[in-house]
């Protein structure tokens, strides 16, 4: 029987308090995956008084439970960015990702391996795509190169990397405690006002109010439901396999397919969300067979792997039309971020930063390039 618990979950945790009582601070921030996390360190280091709530626990949501893939750019490709944003915007988001992607590995370097990732193609069509992707990279002056592999044939981008997602935001979250932020799990949000938010038992009184919630954002600020949609990304994971080495993560078939293998040998593997169609349009985190037996499928016939599987999860994410994240002044003193259309890793912690150097520091730079039209 695998577990329901994503392959990330390997033991305890620090815990945090549910909010009791009134506080009051300069920042609330609901959500403590990594956007959340980031932007409570990032306003702390800028002098403010922060405390962050979470309705589950800490990397609860997607941000623990994700494919654990460290990546520059957006979800578009990057020629396909190019051609929605325009070259000169889409080289500066793809910059800025890069550089929050070095700061990642900085800031938490355990668990985290850069040695790039591979995008592999398994269709004519697809390889013609990899080759006007990798024209566009090398045009902007980002490094990657052709690949063929056991993997098969593709792209390598240089620079990317892999991690573990739930470890990094243990991390930050004992990271921020040391350095002065109040967090407290189990304390969902109930109601959110200008300059206070309110939980089952506390209340928070505060200048400034930043919800870091990917999937299910429309549900928090239902304002946002023309902008972001909640799908379900569902994963499963192995048994150890020393038999077979994959050196760096990998995405296939458009990107709708995605594994890595851990450090003590197992698979991860993500994807088949086109198999399930419409349903998987949710917020409900359940599993559910005919996208499993998708997976399995792959994990057997083109992987090879056959070792046991131990783990089946899912995730919920927020996607927007155009594939760019939402991340604003939604109400007047309350903020939102989110909407990173499965590729929350990077530039959730990224946006995290650009808000709270946009309220501490009246730098608005990252928030002005992800928002300007």
């Amino acid at each position: 029987m695998s577990s329901s618990r994503p392959v990330w979950d390997e033991g305890p945790a620090m815990t945090h308090a549910a909010l009791a009582g009134d506080v009051h601070a300069d920042l609330c921030v609901i959500g403590l995956g990594g956007s959340g996390l980031t932007c409570v360190r990032e306003a702390l280091r800028l002098g403010a008084r922060v405390v962050g709530i979470d309705a589950a626990c800490v990397g609860g949501g997607a941000a623990g439970r994700n494919g654990g893939f460290l990546l520059a750019g957006l979800a578009h490709f990057h020629h396909d960015a190019v051609a929605r944003y325009g070259r000169a915007r889409a080289r500066t988001l793809y910059h800025h990702t890069r550089e929050e992607l070095d700061r990642i590995a900085m800031d938490t370097p355990d668990g985290v391996v850069r040695n790039g990732s591979l995008r592999i193609a398994e269709s004519d069509d697809e390889m013609i795509d990899c080759h006007a992707h990798l024209a566009a990279l090398r045009a902007d002056g980002f490094e990657a190169e052709e690949y063929s592999g056991a993997e098969g044939r593709g792209l390598l981008i240089t620079g990317d990397g892999s991690f573990q997602p739930l470890t990094r935001c243990h991390a930050l979250a004992a990271l921020a405690v040391r350095e002065g932020a109040m967090l407290h799990e189990q304390s969902p949000a109930l109601a959110i006002d200008t300059a206070l938010v309110r939980t089952t038992h506390g209340r928070v009184h505060c200048r400034h109010v930043v919800i870091a919630v990917d999937g299910g954002l429309e549900r928090v600020l239902p304002e946002l439901a023309p902008r972001v949609r909640s799908a379900r990304l569902q994963m499963l994971a192995t048994a150890p396999v020393p038999a077979v080495q994959v050196p760096r993560p990998v995405y296939a078939r458009w990107g709708y397919d995605y594994w890595q293998q851990r450090p003590d040998g197992a698979i991860a593997l993500g994807g088949c969300r086109d198999v399930g169609g419409q349903s998987e349009w949710t917020t409900d985190a359940t599993p559910t067979v005919e996208v499993q037996l998708a997976l399995e499928r792959r994990l057997r016939r083109l992987l090879g792997v056959d070792a046991a599987i131990t783990h089946r999860w899912a995730a919920i994410v927020g996607y927007t039309p155009d594939g760019l994240p939402v991340v604003g002044e939604i109400r007047p003193g309350i903020w939102a971020l989110g909407g990173y259309s499965g590729t929350g890793n990077v530039v959730g912690a990224l946006l995290g930063r650009g808000v709270a150097r946009a309220l501490y520091a009246s730098d608005a730079s990252i928030v002005r390039a992800f928002s300007a039209c």
